[in-house]
């Protein structure tokens, strides 16, 4: 017969569609588990902190680890899975909770990871996610954790835990801490979340500079000396006040002013600062970028204000003056 011929062509329709799952047999291949696991970022005191839990049980009980879990199959999709496990594991408000005030959670999908083994116990694939809220409470540690806590990122460890630090640090550790530190650090981490970690830390950093990201660490209303320090903590780089105002101010779309100022002056007194809010803007133009990778002096645009330098009629450093 022809190889087109009807006879020879496996019977279709909905029909044989059920048929065929009916004799479907999943066991025919490999298992492999799907996990969530999730970079949780706030500022705490002035410096960038991420949320870690103890791990109450083996594999690799005693060990500090990102929050995260099995994806309850045929039950869940992964962004409620991550936002069920951020709240199980550390008391924190799920997705739907954190919509509403006090606390605005941003949560986006950073990566997915999948090396054989990443988990002693079988393949594991993590789907990991990023999340950020700013004034986030001190956590409460779920039923499979010993304990949960806020560890600042400079005192991380990028080497998998248990391993000795004469085995030397694996080349995609930046060459320490998260910070590129040298020398032992403090906590080491849980499977392969340091890796996961660096991953989100790289993420965060890029889209400061490009997104409006920086506003979601923050509360509703905030200065503009507020946002420097986002940036500060999160970049790791001091960064010229007034340069900074004037350009945060010349995106348009970035924030908006909220018409009212601090009802206090600044540390060493001088003028109330003038709140803003988030505006509308989803992407920042033009980007601010980092001091590290901005142009050389040299290559400054005639106009352009040095690193360093105060644009003529700049006002003091983040704080305008009161509204008349």
């Amino acid at each position: 017969m022809a190889a087109d011929d009807p006879s020879t062509q496996p019977p279709t329709g909905p029909a044989a569609e059920q048929e065929w799952l009916a004799a479907y047999d999943p066991r025919a291949y490999t298992p492999i588990a799907v996990t969530v696991d999730v970079v949780a970022l706030t500022l705490r005191q002035g410096s960038l902190h991420v949320l870690l839990v103890e791990r109450g049980a083996p594999p690799q009980q005693g060990c500090w680890a990102l929050p995260g879990g099995f994806l309850r199959a045929g039950e869940e999709g992964l962004d409620e899975a991550a936002a069920r496990e951020l709240a199980e594991e550390t008391g924190l408000l799920g997705a739907a909770e954190a919509e509403s005030p006090p606390c605005r959670l941003h949560l986006e999908q950073l990566g997915t990871y999948g090396a054989p083994a990443r988990d002693p116990r079988m393949h594991v694939v993590s789907v990991a996610y990023l999340a950020f809220a700013p004034d986030l409470p001190d956590p409460q540690a779920g039923t499979d954790a010993a304990a949960a806590a806020w560890h600042p990122v400079s005192d991380l460890d990028l080497r998998p835990c248990g391993r000795s630090p004469a085995a030397g640090v694996p080349a995609d550790t930046h060459g320490g801490g998260v910070d590129g530190r040298t020398g032992p650090p403090a906590l080491p981490l849980a499977f392969d979340h340091a890796h996961i970690l660096a991953d989100g830390l790289d993420r965060v950093r890029a889209k400061l500079e490009y997104s409006p990201l920086a506003t979601a660490f923050l509360p509703h209303d905030f200065t503009i000396p507020e946002l420097r320090a986002v940036y500060e903590a999160v970049w790791g780089e001091k960064l010229h006040p007034g340069n900074f105002h004037r350009k945060v101010l010349s995106v348009p779309g970035f924030v908006e002013s909220t018409g009212t100022t601090t009802q206090r002056g600044g540390a060493r007194g001088g003028p109330r600062a003038r709140t803003y809010h988030a505006g509308d803007a989803r992407l920042l133009h033009p980007a601010l970028l980092r001091p590290t990778r901005e142009a050389p002096p040299s290559a400054v645009p005639p106009g352009e204000a040095p690193q360093g330098a105060t644009p003529p009629g700049e006002a003091p450093p983040g704080e305008g003056p009161s509204p008349r």
